[in-house]
């Protein structure tokens, strides 16, 4: 029996763009079609590659901006199924290959088809642990928690804390520790145990702040699986699942999520080699890479832990690089939003509204 692609109706016809487009139009490609690839096609419809987020973020990493050609980063040789194969020989072809997607190409390799492996299509239940970091006293945010945690701070009918929660489960996540200081009797009121909100909940009781690493040195017992650990107040579209695969795909004892951060000098740079000037740039714009407050850890990384001892997220990462453990960042281009101030906030509550 032939098998038609698994997506319904020509939503696979989302997935095709040119071979001359951006980066930054194949992340909306992406985005769009939510079907995790993107097919490049010739001006006859013919498949030159394809290209999946995983090339995205490395092109990122190859110091590419999102207004680069992806012409450099497609993958030229993807398999493929023509449109008469069996369904048994499609779903045992990208069983053994580990293929999410197979692109359906007629005698003339022009794209017919995307065949889709349907459990993708519904997350996958994560029995990893979740960490969320909610000690913070939010100093730059007050009067606001002054008597208000900052994690219970309302955004769009609900708390910052909640969002994140919410925004896990939908991809699978089911146990969290939320790691509590200040006004920490509220959070746990608020959360309780989690069955309100279909989860399993629990709680670390820091006595005195610990740092972003700190607290998970409290952990009562050591997680048989890596765990993601967040800052419970990164508002973001970050699929934390994805995260979790791609620390696993790349065998890392600890992987931080990190976001492009790009600032424009104000004034023309001389450059000089002594007192000798040897070129100059106007208002160059400066790219670097800032922490995300996002990671996924295996739980040797504990070892790196003395419970009860302050140490913060970089410190950590540090101290496992020092031991020669592989330690790892994952680009993130999704919207991110770090709410430690009144104009971040405003920003959340507000996305339309410049700050």
């Amino acid at each position: 029996m032939t098998v038609p692609p698994t997506n319904p109706s020509d939503q696979w016809k989302k997935t095709l763009v040119p071979a001359n487009s951006t980066i930054v139009e194949v992340i909306r490609n992406l985005e769009q079609s939510g079907l995790q690839i993107a097919l490049v096609v010739s001006e006859e419809g013919s498949l030159l590659g394809t290209l999946t987020d995983g090339d995205i973020r490395r092109g990122l990493l190859r110091n590419l901006d999102l207004n680069s050609p992806v012409e450099s980063l497609i993958y030229r040789s993807p398999l493929v199924a023509p449109r008469d194969l069996a369904r048994e020989t499609v779903l045992q072809i990208m069983q053994a290959n580990k293929k999410n997607q197979m692109p359906v190409v007629d005698e003339n390799r022009r794209v017919v088809g995307l065949h889709v492996w349907d459990e993708l299509m519904v997350p996958a239940e994560r029995p990893n642990l979740m960490v969320l970091m909610v000690g913070g006293k939010g100093e730059r945010l007050h009067p606001l928690t002054q008597n208000c945690p900052k994690p219970l701070l309302q955004v769009h009918g609900k708390p910052i804390l909640e969002h994140i929660i919410e925004r896990a489960k939908a991809e699978g996540f089911g146990r969290f520790v939320l790691a509590v200081h200040y006004l920490g009797h509220m959070i746990e009121e608020h959360f309780g145990d989690g069955s309100r909100f279909d989860a399993q909940i629990e709680y670390l009781r820091e006595e005195s702040p610990l740092g972003t690493a700190g607290a998970i040195g409290l952990l009562g017992g050591r997680p048989e699986a890596a765990f993601v650990v967040s800052n419970g107040d990164v508002l973001t579209d970050i699929r934390y699942g994805e995260l979790l695969d791609f620390h696993y795909r790349h065998a890392a004892t600890a992987t931080m999520a990190v976001q492009r951060y790009e600032w424009q000098h104000p004034f023309g740079v001389v450059e000089t080699n002594g007192m000798e000037i040897v070129g100059f740039e106007e208002k160059p714009v400066l790219r670097s890479y800032v922490n995300a407050g996002v990671y996924v850890l295996e739980p040797e990384a504990l070892d790196a832990l003395s419970p009860g001892d302050h140490c913060d997220m970089p410190t950590l990462f540090s101290r496992l690089k020092a031991r020669g453990l592989r330690t790892i960042v994952y680009p993130i281009h999704e919207p991110w939003l770090d709410v430690g101030r009144v104009e971040d906030l405003e920003r959340a509550r507000n996305p339309a509204k410049k700050s």
